[in-house]
């Protein structure tokens, strides 16, 4: 939250320059402050996983923050209710007369198809261009962020030899980044998939910025400069047990599969070590790139295509 001094004291630029949020005596006056409305894509099999993964993240913050859930029309979830998703979900024509603060879009099990091959393709194609106009900064997860990558600036993905499966060692690619604020130098994020992106497309995409990479996992965290997307190709939501759920899950269906790297400590108990990264990522954003950002007024919220 902002600290209110006066504007010519000598730190508010430094302050400033460093990204803490400061404001001087005019702006705190005249703040208007109301809940913050967040719409949450929901394209995770394991719906309620997600949902309680995802909420638990964004009710780390003083903020009100009221949750849209989304579910798509043109594929019907197989490991979710009718009845669940009628109660507690909307599709892309119940919202498309609502504008959001953020929005977040998940990952999905269907990595390994090309784009068009997805069943709901079209339909996410629409719902990106929502968030596009209506929405003022969205997070991409996983297979999302890989979907959003592809559709907004041609970056494709390409498989693996194997799954990336673990929790991997990065490092901040910049400094003073209002994301990462208050993360150590060494940050670890799960990643389960099967895919990567083109790392030298991505290089050569003027508007993108990596904010976070691994020597093994590659580019976790990216940025469009404008801060309206929010790319991570990990799992920094999962909570403890996750990776080790979808590792006896695999091994039960007989699929080949590794252990998850750097998981387990040598007693075989599970290494917690991305929690709090995961907490400062999602309180950062919603501070930074939502709330600090965001008018008031939420129905005067369009960005022109």
């Amino acid at each position: 939250m902002p600290i209110v001094i006066p504007r010519d004291l000598p730190a508010f630029d430094s302050l400033l320059h460093e990204k803490i949020f400061v404001m001087d005596g005019s702006r705190a006056v005249s703040q208007d402050i109301r809940p913050i409305e967040i719409a949450i894509l929901n394209l995770m099999p394991t719906k309620e996983v997600t949902e309680t993964q995802l909420l638990r993240l964004l009710g780390n913050t003083p903020l009100q923050v009221n949750v849209t859930l989304i579910k798509t029309s043109t594929y019907k979830a197989s490991h979710t209710s009718e009845t669940y998703l009628d109660k507690f979900y909307k599709n892309l024509d119940e919202i498309k007369k609502m504008k959001f603060d953020g929005m977040i879009i998940t990952g999905a099990p269907v990595e390994t198809l090309p784009f068009t091959d997805v069943k709901y393709w079209a339909e996410l194609q629409e719902i990106l261009d929502f968030a596009d106009e209506n929405v003022t900064s969205t997070m991409f997860i996983c297979w999302g962020a890989q979907a959003a990558l592809y559709y907004y600036y041609g970056i494709n993905k390409h498989l693996l030899d194997k799954k990336l499966f673990g929790v991997y060692n990065n490092v901040k690619c910049v400094l003073h980044e209002p994301l990462l604020k208050g993360m150590d130098d060494a940050i670890r994020i799960p990643h389960s998939r099967h895919t990567a992106i083109d790392e030298d497309k991505l290089k050569k995409c003027p508007d993108l910025e990596v904010l976070v990479s691994g020597e093994k996992c590659g580019p976790s965290i990216i940025k469009s400069k404008d801060n309206r997307r929010i790319f991570l190709t990990g799992h920094s939501e999962y909570d403890r047990e996750t990776l080790e759920r979808e590792y006896l899950r695999d091994k039960e269906k007989g699929l080949e599969i590794a252990p998850p790297e750097n998981y387990y400590n040598e007693d075989g108990t599970i290494n917690m070590s991305w929690g709090s990264t995961a907490n400062l990522l999602y309180y950062n954003w919603l501070n930074y790139y939502v709330y600090q950002t965001t008018p008031y007024d939420l129905t005067s919220l369009h960005h022109p295509k």
